[in-house]
């Protein structure tokens, strides 16, 4: 694969999908709301379902990268990255207005195939041992933000309207530095600490919601968004670095 296509997707990775949910999240408010066909459970089993379907995203991804790159390498870096985007938008939908578990489901996986092909093409090329590490760091970051979320649930539930339009801000400049080919050097540390806060805001912000199979997918879509723009501002902080 041509090395400019590769820098082109890689570019348009990372814009990132930080709109993908949190922006695009319309109905967020009635995961508040018991309905009379919604499928109560304990904390445990809610909890657990949360993290099970964010697992299971991820090991997506990671089959899609080592597996099948070679299909997506052949592809229009452009039209893949706008493949990604409509199907991540008809995702993010019918996670956030559906209160069925299984209609959310289909949609978290519309979110989480399409970008499994796009990250498999913009990380081709990139050193194992870069990827580990960033793989390392990401799960370690994202483990202590789970357990500072449940010590202090009520401090990242204060951070929400502060985090919401640091994300826009942070997806405005980023499509200014895209357009312009601007070399922004603080924008990954930035991504890193606002994606690093949503983690535990959206853990803590989960607990808060009726704990039902429906909103234990919609939760584990926001933190597999979450963890995915996390990763990818560490390998990008990672990867200059190592230049």
């Amino acid at each position: 694969m041509q090395i400019a296509k590769r820098r082109a997707l890689r570019a348009l990775a990372e814009m990132r999908v930080i709109m993908a949910n949190n922006m695009f999240s319309t109905n967020k408010s009635t995961r508040f709301q018991q309905h009379s066909q919604d499928i109560i459970t304990s904390p445990r089993v809610y909890n657990l379902t949360i993290g099970g379907i964010t697992a299971y995203g991820l090991l997506v991804n990671y089959i899609i990268c080592r597996y099948f790159s070679y299909i997506f390498l052949q592809m229009n870096p452009l039209m893949l990255y706008i493949g990604y985007f409509v199907c991540a938008l008809v995702g993010c939908i019918m996670v956030n207005l559906s209160r069925k578990a299984f209609i959310s489901f289909l949609g978290y996986n519309l979110v989480v195939l399409p970008l499994g092909a796009v990250l498999s093409v913009a990380l081709y090329g990139y050193d194992m041992r870069i990827i580990f590490q960033v793989c390392g760091l990401t799960g370690s970051v994202v483990v202590i933000m789970l357990c500072l979320s449940a010590l202090f649930p009520g401090f990242f539930l204060r951070m929400g309207r502060i985090l919401f339009f640091s994300l826009l801000a942070l997806f405005l400049v980023g499509i200014v530095g895209f357009l312009f080919g601007l070399s922004i050097g603080f924008y990954s540390y930035i991504a890193a600490a606002i994606f690093s806060l949503y983690i535990g805001y959206d853990w803590a912000r989960a607990n808060q919601y009726v704990h039902t199979l429906d909103n234990a997918v919609d939760s584990a879509c926001d933190l597999y968004i979450d963890i995915i723009n996390l990763f990818l501002s560490i390998l990008s902080i990672v990867n200059r670095n190592s230049d």
